[in-house]
């Protein structure tokens, strides 16, 4: 199998932070346009989108092809989510909402098989290039990322701790989230928001982890980064679309009207 470029990533770090989006669309070919447009990642979001594992298979082979790696955030911490999505061929998996060291401990035991883990066994899936990879029961893991995501006040207080679990590759932190637990629900540029989020960067060198997270625009990114983020997000396929299609609307629409030809004397 071809090695993980991204979790090769995480373990060693390139100079410059990895930049990505978020896929929301069910789109292939969006898919794979992306991936072509020079992002280190692309992640294929099971939680807040209709995507199903027919369609994340779709994406994941698109991307496969351009020089950008897939990360598929499942819906839930969830043991038969997280099988489907291995067995469907995912090496990056991104855990929601965790909120304790208990929490991320059950994640990487889902990615694990007996004994060290509890992911059941199958001897055909597109996980093993259908059971054409030689001893994949015995070193799968060792190419699957697991990341954890952190979204609110208190699950950034046990950091550390999360971080400490043995099998987490990464941290990642939800900023959506985690203005809503503030009581700050949607406003990221809060000042309160934006030094927790600070704080969790800061807190994540301190403890050598890989932290991940997203931003809605290229200003906001560019500050994340600043704080000493390794791997950002920008947008999504739907929002740089929506976001494009809106402002060129905008532009158009907001012309001068042309002036009104002259009367004939």
């Amino acid at each position: 199998m071809n090695a993980n470029r991204f979790k090769a990533s995480l373990i060693n770090p390139p100079a410059i932070p990895l930049l990505g989006s978020w896929f929301m669309s069910a789109a292939p070919s969006v898919a794979e346009a992306l991936g072509y447009c020079g992002f280190d990642f692309l992640v294929i979001d099971m939680e807040h989108s209709p995507i199903d594992i027919a369609e994340a298979i779709a994406l994941m082979r698109s991307v496969a092809g351009t020089p950008a790696e897939s990360i598929v955030r499942v819906a839930w911490n969830d043991q038969v989510r997280v099988k489907h999505v291995l067995d469907a061929g995912a090496r990056s998996v991104m855990f929601p909402f965790v909120q304790t060291p208990e929490e991320a401990m059950a994640a990487v035991r889902y990615t694990r098989y007996p004994p060290e883990g509890s992911r059941g066994m199958a001897a055909m899936h597109r996980g093993s290039q259908f059971g054409q990879t030689k001893d994949y029961l015995r070193n799968a893991s060792n190419d699957i990322a697991v990341i954890i995501q952190l979204e609110t006040p208190s699950a950034i207080e046990r950091l550390a701790a999360i971080a400490a679990v043995p099998g987490v590759d990464s941290l990642f932190i939800g900023p959506g989230d985690l203005s809503a637990a503030m009581g700050r629900i949607g406003d990221l540029a809060h000042p309160e928001v934006q030094a927790l989020l600070a704080k969790a960067a800061k807190d994540a060198r301190a403890v050598n982890k890989p932290i991940g997270i997203v931003g809605p625009n290229p200003d906001m990114v560019g500050r994340y980064i600043d704080y000493g983020y390794t791997w950002v997000a920008v947008s999504s396929d739907l929002g740089m679309v929506t976001g494009r299609a809106v402002d060129w609307i905008s532009a158009i629409r907001g012309r001068a009207a042309p002036s009104a030809p002259a009367a004939a004397y």
